[in-house]
């Protein structure tokens, strides 16, 4: 069980750049954003994927995840979406999800993570559960094929924000590829305990994302420490259900101090999973 840290704490500085950094701080792993400024991949050719994994193996790095949320490159962080009205909207999602789940086979990465959906806006649920269903049923066979997961991330005011919406979802998913990327932060702003949570959803958890939130529960990633959220109660859970998979640390909103904000929730883990007992590499 490796843990990374997130490229899109890093969006100041180009992939390269971030990956230097990131190791520079004593991570063992690393989550790639897909996305501009860093691992979109219609900007990548087989050079310069080439030097993105010579870098990786230099400094002894896993990619513990790629990060396949945002879209920046043609739209936001939501847009397109799994769910848009319009066809030609949703293939480009579905033909990035392929794109990177083809990276992930290139990294030796077990798994990706995409967007619960999208923001429902004026659409019913009704309609936008089989349009999500489907778009999944259309990666799905790749993923199984490369022995990749796709790890869906719910998320508050997206079309999939807790444990009992990600549940019935999955009644109507048939793919064993098809999982989940639990990010403990979503979960206590959708006013669940994460540790709970984690329970209940184990079976599809593939990847966690790691950060703090606030006692309000606003969606704003924080510091670990900064925040409210009983962590060493979910590592707990993690070594009583005996969690295998990798750890992300996932910091975007400190673009100014990356480095900093790191550094900071290092010193914080330490002593976290020591009192745990979670066996997690940082270094």
């Amino acid at each position: 069980m490796i843990l990374g840290y997130s490229t899109n704490a890093f969006v100041k500085f180009s992939l390269l750049e971030a990956l230097e950094r990131i190791a520079q701080l004593g991570f063992r792993g690393v989550e790639i954003m897909c996305d501009r400024p860093h691992l979109y991949p219609p900007d990548y050719g087989e050079e310069e994927l080439a030097r993105v994994k010579s870098l990786i193996d230099q400094h002894g790095l896993e990619v513990t995840n790629l990060n396949s949320f945002t879209l920046f490159a043609v739209g936001d962080t939501y847009l397109p979406s799994w769910i848009e009205t319009q066809q030609e909207r949703r293939e480009i999602r579905i033909e990035h999800t392929l794109k990177c789940l083809e990276l992930a086979d290139f990294f030796d990465c077990k798994n990706i993570s995409v967007p619960p959906g999208g923001p429902l806006g004026t659409m019913a649920r009704k309609e936008a559960i089989p349009l999500f269903q489907q778009g999944l049923a259309r990666v799905a066979p790749l993923a199984e094929d490369l022995g990749v997961k796709i790890l869906v991330e719910p998320e508050p005011e997206l079309l999939l924000e807790n444990t009992r919406e990600f549940m019935e979802f999955m009644q109507g998913v048939d793919s064993s590829a098809i999982g989940l990327n639990f990010d403990i932060g979503h979960f206590f702003c959708a006013g669940e305990d994460p540790s709970a949570a984690f329970e209940e959803l184990f079976e599809w958890i593939g990847h966690v994302h790691l950060e703090d939130i606030a006692e309000t529960r606003v969606h704003n990633h924080l510091i670990l420490g900064h925040g409210a959220i009983q962590l060493s109660k979910v590592f707990e859970t993690m070594v009583r259900l005996g969690y295998q998979g990798d750890v992300s640390l996932e910091l975007y909103p400190y673009v100014d101090m990356p480095e900093e904000a790191g550094r900071e929730s290092l010193a914080h883990l330490r002593s976290l999973l020591k009192e745990a007992g979670l066996n997690l590499e940082i270094c």
